[in-house]
């Protein structure tokens, strides 16, 4: 059949089930586009021998196995812009064939070894690169990222060491860096920050180190950076721009040797994460025509591959480092958030009440910290809510009850030993049962003043005379709040409150 059709050009055979016979010669000089992907067969066209004015070329998803034959280098040598062989058994060196009109290489997901060739230098035009989940070693090619043309280097999951190359052009357009699931050491080369048009930043499971690369806030297109299960270290102290990471959807720096407090500022102007526009954007994927963004990501407490990722999906994981201090009630503005994981930390004080407002939320993991007070009411209302992890942590009181809360089980929970109620064993005695009103959102900020001071002072000068109690606020106000003292009495501001109140006013209704 095919040797009648010599002039045949674009020839698609693709999700059919297609036998190559070899042992026949077919002569398609003039074809210029194939498409065999998904079509189970088991080795290379021979045909091809002879197509040397093919542009496209698509063999991905099937069950080719072994070397790529020396033959097929040189097809389409001047004419080639498209080569797919993703998704197969290739096996042996990468191949070193002409790369000076490839603007698409996909050759993801085989068993390729050896390093990249030098020869990837020729191809200046190119636009994607895909060679991840391969066994490819070596050091990345400087020549990559000094590209001007290229759009995507996706190197992931290979066993490439060394250092990132430094020399990232001023003039690149790179959209997708991923280099996920290498051996790569060494600080990460500031000028990443050339990346004008970087949407995807991820940077996962190396050896990398050094501090936040804050200097990496100023990409406004940045959607998302994950540069988890690294050595990174240190503080991430506050913004260096107005407006840090304003288009930044995931967040995940888990994983590694980061500590302070978290950083406030930076939630405050995460902007992408704060805007909630679901019906407008949730059946849009981030990528491109020839190439899908895609992401592993730790959701609802598994590892999860994101094939493609959701322009609405939005997450923050500090997990397993070592953080402390007390969570800012600002992150209940961030209200696109569908996953929030601070677990294995040294957190301190209450779960903000303004985690009641994250009404995307579908995870939420605190557990492994040193949490206190009771679990606030007003997580029952986040109607998507599937996964809550409180476990390892101090807290106390009555567990809330209803809705999603009643799908919970005791893994919750466990290791809270002042928390009763079901789904635990213990039962809840009287006076815990006995629950006061839950505080508003209104309340959790008179509670904790721009100041550091309000109402601990006077609690204290209600049990102990209003003068004792005016000069200890004085103290507080000098010299900051003596945190057993500040964890003693929220516990009892609660119900408290108004009897407090009444004090002060009897009193002139002063708080210094």
């Amino acid at each position: 059949m095919f040797s009648k059709l010599k002039n045949l050009q674009n020839l698609d055979f693709s999700n059919n089930l297609v036998s190559i016979n070899n042992n026949v010669t077919y002569t398609l000089p003039n074809l210029q586009q194939l498409n065999l992907s998904s079509c189970n067969i088991s080795e290379f066209p021979i045909f091809l021998r002879v197509a040397t004015n093919l542009q496209y070329l698509d063999l991905s998803n099937n069950n080719i196995y072994g070397q790529v034959p020396r033959w097929l280098e040189d097809v389409g040598k001047d004419s080639l812009y498209f080569l797919d062989r993703h998704d197969n058994l290739l096996q042996g060196p990468f191949p070193t064939q002409s790369f000076l009109s490839l603007r698409y290489l996909l050759v993801s997901n085989n068993k390729l070894t050896g390093e990249i060739p030098s020869l990837i230098c020729n191809a200046t035009y190119l636009e994607v690169l895909d060679l991840s989940h391969n066994n490819l070693s070596g050091m990345v090619p400087k020549c990559l990222v000094r590209s001007k043309y290229l759009s995507v280097l996706d190197l992931r999951t290979n066993s490439l060491h060394g250092t990132i190359p430094t020399t990232f052009s001023k003039e690149n357009y790179f959209r997708n860096i991923n280099l996920n699931d290498n051996q790569l050491e060494g600080p990460l080369p500031r000028s990443l920050a050339n990346c004008r048009n970087l949407e995807v930043l991820d940077l996962g499971s190396n050896k990398i180190n050094g501090t936040f690369p804050y200097w990496l806030e100023g990409l406004l297109n940045l959607h998302v950076l994950a540069i988890r299960s690294n050595k990174f270290q240190g503080r991430i102290g506050n913004p260096k721009t107005k407006s840090p990471f304003p288009n930044l959807r995931i967040l995940d720096i888990s994983n590694n040797e980061f500590n302070g407090p978290l950083p406030i500022k930076y939630f405050k102007y995460l902007k992408a994460m704060t805007n909630v526009e679901e019906g407008k954007v949730a059946l849009q994927y981030m990528g491109e025509t020839h190439y899908q963004d895609s992401l592993n990501v730790t959701m609802k407490g598994l590892n999860i591959k994101l094939v493609r990722i959701q322009t609405v999906f939005t997450t923050i994981d500090f997990s397993n480092n070592n953080f402390r201090g007390e969570m800012p009630k600002i992150i209940g503005r961030l209200k696109s958030l569908k996953g929030l994981n601070f677990s294995h930390n040294n957190l301190t004080g209450y779960i903000p009440l303004s985690f009641g407002n994250l009404n995307n939320l579908e995870w939420l993991d605190l557990s492994f910290n040193k949490l206190i007070g009771e679990i606030p009411k007003q997580l029952v209302d986040i109607p998507w809510l599937a996964v809550l992890k409180l476990s390892h942590n101090q807290l106390i009181g009555h567990i809330p009850s209803g809705k999603q809360f009643d799908t919970f089980d005791n893994d919750s929970y466990i290791e809270n030993l002042g928390l009763c109620g079901l789904p635990l064993s213990r039962t809840c005695n009287s006076l815990e049962a006995k629950k006061s009103p839950p505080l508003t959102l209104q309340q959790e900020d008179n509670l904790e003043p721009e100041y550091g001071f309000g109402w601990q002072a006077v609690s204290m000068g209600y049990g102990c005379g209003v003068i004792f109690g005016m000069l200890m606020g004085y103290l507080m106000f000098k010299i900051g709040k003596p945190q057993w003292i500040v964890r003693m009495v929220k516990l009892e501001q609660h119900i408290m409150l108004k009897r407090l109140k009444k004090s002060a006013q009897r009193h002139g209704g002063r708080k210094n």
